[in-house]
């Protein structure tokens, strides 16, 4: 037990930082490889979920201490995927997920590419610096309920669409690690609520993670280009379709 909860602490560290950088949580990469170290199925999704609330809740930390948040462009994504995380929870009970899953992985896919290889007209780009409502709002709404629906946190979705909206991509990892903490909260309670309590590794992983996630994304706002992020996000989605690819072939 002792080596599972030192493998829990490193896990959650090393892969709270990486996802940090990305300004997305961590659980859909790490649920799979707590699995594979032991931790039963039913402890490992909280635990993502739980990872998740709090390596962008350090990430977040970080973000407001360096006034990287724009909370106006911000908040219709946060109100949105609060409110939708729940049903989509619920909407588990109905729909097959296994066809989402794969729905989930082509999009992921077409936005992975989108963000390593699609160039501008022009050489310089220019981002929105605007406050839409409505935009925001439906990213929020489809990632609030993906997150509910398959226990993974809705970063994968929300740093995409915006950026295919077009804004900037360190603005979108601050805000994107800003509304994941709610949405994954609401599924991790959900999980608590049915019975998946392990408080033992979820305060280990809760530490590492709070540390992943500030040193991580401290380390993207000082030495990362805004075109940097953008292609490290769409590596980070692509491994991310690539490890929801392997549960529906495998599991």
């Amino acid at each position: 037990m002792n080596l599972l909860i030192v493998l829990v602490f490193v896990l959650s560290f090393s892969f709270s930082f990486v996802f940090a950088l990305g300004g997305i949580g961590s659980a859909a990469a790490i649920i799979p490889v707590l699995t594979w170290i032991g931790v039963p199925f039913n402890i490992a999704r909280p635990t993502g979920l739980f990872i998740n609330t709090l390596s962008m809740g350090g990430a977040t930390y970080s973000n407001i201490k360096g006034g990287r948040v724009d909370f106006k462009l911000g908040l219709p994504v946060i109100v949105t995927s609060l409110v939708m995380a729940p049903i989509g929870a619920w909407s588990g009970h109905f729909f097959p997920t296994q066809y989402i899953m794969i729905a989930l992985v082509l999009f992921l896919m077409f936005a992975s590419f989108m963000m390593l290889f699609f160039k501008g007209m022009k050489g310089e780009v220019e981002y929105r610096e605007d406050h839409p409502f409505v935009g925001p709002a439906f990213v929020g709404v489809l990632a609030g309920f993906c997150s509910g629906l398959l226990g993974v946190g809705g970063g994968g979705l929300i740093s995409p669409l915006l950026i295919l909206q077009g804004f900037n991509p360190k603005k979108i990892a601050a805000i994107t690690a800003f509304a994941v903490p709610f949405s994954s909260v609401a599924g991790f309670a959900t999980y608590a609520l049915m019975g998946s309590v392990a408080w033992d590794i979820w305060i280990v992983a809760g530490v590492a993670a709070c540390l992943g996630g500030y040193l991580g994304t401290s380390v993207m706002h000082k030495r990362m280009p805004p075109s940097a992020v953008k292609k490290f996000l769409g590596v980070i989605l692509f491994l991310v379709a690539l490890r929801i690819l392997f549960d529906i072939i495998f599991i």
